[in-house]
């Protein structure tokens, strides 16, 4: 079976975006393009028609004209839809841990940083073990067409950087066939913490950025062998990571960022991804990791 791309639509132009993504993704993967509208009929609520079978109707209106949109410009691709009954989070949860790739639409830009990109969203990212792209619209009448800039990683925590998301930008830069920008960020300790032996070891090879380029080196290592027709540029910068991430995300297709898993009971994003989701250019992929 080949692999499907699912997009959580919800009748706004930034999940129509999100849909224009995928189905560029979708055709050039040679994967198949599944469209979702999560529904939830609450009676009473003014922000919704009023009437269920009315509201049923718009429902539907809105996955057959996404349909007609994406086929139009992609008449090869396997496209299906579907009206899940349910609570769009546990709904697209569930899409996700069935799909090859979430995609949903993201607002981007704004002050409040848990209103940036939707509550249905961020609870989803907390929530999915999958990799979700979070894809913001730029023009509302014209689909989104594919950059052709080169894909960029977060590298955290390189020393055991996560498989996963360098697989996963790995895979997307030879999917691609573009180049992949490797990103580590690191700060200058305070000297306090550095013993005067730790301290002429790191001067002696040549101070402390050297030290951190072989870390990021060492991390990309496996994953260079495993797709060695992948361009590789390696940017190492001192200051916060998400300052230093997003610094390098100008022209870029798509930036992709990590998420930890492995704490029982916590659900969070972490700053670098947070600040990635509402400031980066370009769609951002969250991909967990332990």
């Amino acid at each position: 079976m080949p692999v499907t791309i699912t997009v959580g639509l919800d009748g706004t132009g930034h999940s129509v975006a999100a849909a224009d993504w995928a189905a560029h993704e979708a055709a050039g993967r040679g994967a198949a393009l599944r469209l979702v509208h999560a529904w939830a009929w609450r009676a009473g609520d003014t922000s919704y028609v009023g009437d269920r079978d009315a509201e049923e109707r718009m429902v539907r209106a809105v996955l057959g004209d996404v349909e007609s949109r994406v086929t139009a410009a992609h008449p090869s691709l396997d496209v299906s839809t579907e009206v899940v009954v349910g609570d769009p989070v546990p709904t697209l949860v569930d899409e996700a841990a069935r799909a090859g790739m979430l995609v949903l639409g993201s607002r981007g830009y704004g002050t409040l940083a848990g209103y940036l990109i939707g509550s249905v969203s961020l609870h989803v990212l907390r929530r999915t073990t999958r990799p979700v792209v979070m894809v913001r619209e730029t023009h509302p009448d014209a689909p989104a067409p594919r950059p052709s800039g080169d894909v960029v990683v977060g590298v955290q925590d390189a020393e055991t950087a996560g498989g996963p998301v360098l697989d996963f930008a790995f895979g997307a830069a030879a999917e691609r066939g573009v180049p992949l920008r490797a990103v580590y960020a690191w700060e200058v300790p305070p000297v306090l913490m550095w013993s005067p032996g730790s301290m002429w070891v790191a001067e002696q090879q040549g101070g402390l950025e050297p030290v951190h380029r072989q870390i990021l080196a060492d991390a990309l290592k496996p994953w260079r062998e495993k797709y060695p027709r992948v361009e590789v540029v390696e940017q190492v910068g001192t200051g916060p990571a998400s300052e230093v991430l997003l610094s390098r995300t100008e022209g870029a297709q798509l930036l992709v960022v990590g998420r930890r898993t492995h704490e029982p009971g916590v659900r969070r994003l972490g700053s670098v991804t947070h600040a990635a989701l509402h400031h980066a250019p370009c769609a951002v992929a969250v991909v967990p990791h332990a």
